[in-house]
């Protein structure tokens, strides 16, 4: 068993500006960002491929097992992005995913970034931020994974922060929110 510091978790659909946020917020307070789909990538190259060959339930297990790694790995204050769909794995995907989800979940400093807490006005956007990119899925597809995940995303004992603002307001929402001997000290039991 390890124990490490948790980090500044931001947590949210694809497109609502986690990666964004995290930079700016791991620059303003001196540290550093890890997106975990960069680390997936990294490790287990293209996401889509590796869906298309294993299926998305080995891509979820494997997820887990390199944000478990993430967290053992990079001790300290940091800013970690969880891909678009952490929190919405079956509690089966990997014996530690449960537990993880949990501390993450109830810590002080994780955050759910949404567009907006209006359903129809977060599938909207998010879509509309989501067909840009290159990786995209077709506008429906988008939709309707953006509508199956918003009530679990709003149902989290996390904060929310609305991003359909500047990105200085949102950091500095996050900023305000987090408590100050929260984020030095906070403590996660890695098994």
């Amino acid at each position: 068993m390890r124990v490490q510091s948790l980090p500044i978790t931001l947590i949210g659909p694809g497109g609502a500006g986690k990666t964004t946020v995290g930079r700016l917020l791991a620059e303003r307070l001196g540290t550093i960002f890890v997106d975990l789909d960069q680390c997936f990538r990294d490790r287990a190259g293209d996401i889509s491929d590796f869906i298309d060959r294993f299926g998305y339930r080995a891509y979820a297990h494997a997820n887990v097992e390199i944000c478990r790694s993430v967290m053992i790995e990079r001790n300290g204050r940091r800013v970690v992005a969880l891909s678009s769909g952490f929190m919405t794995y079956p509690p089966d995907v990997h014996p530690q995913y449960s537990s993880l989800h949990r501390d993450i979940e109830r810590h002080p400093t994780t955050f759910v970034l949404l567009p907006s807490l209006d359903r129809d006005i977060c599938v909207a956007e998010t879509v509309r931020r989501q067909i840009t990119r290159p990786f995209a899925r077709p506008a429906a597809r988008e939709e309707a994974v953006i509508r199956e995940r918003f009530p679990v995303h709003v149902g989290l004992r996390a904060g929310k922060i609305e991003t359909m603002r500047t990105i200085e307001a949102v950091v500095d929402e996050i900023l305000a929110a987090m408590p100050p001997q929260s984020a030095p000290r906070a403590r996660l039991i890695i098994t």
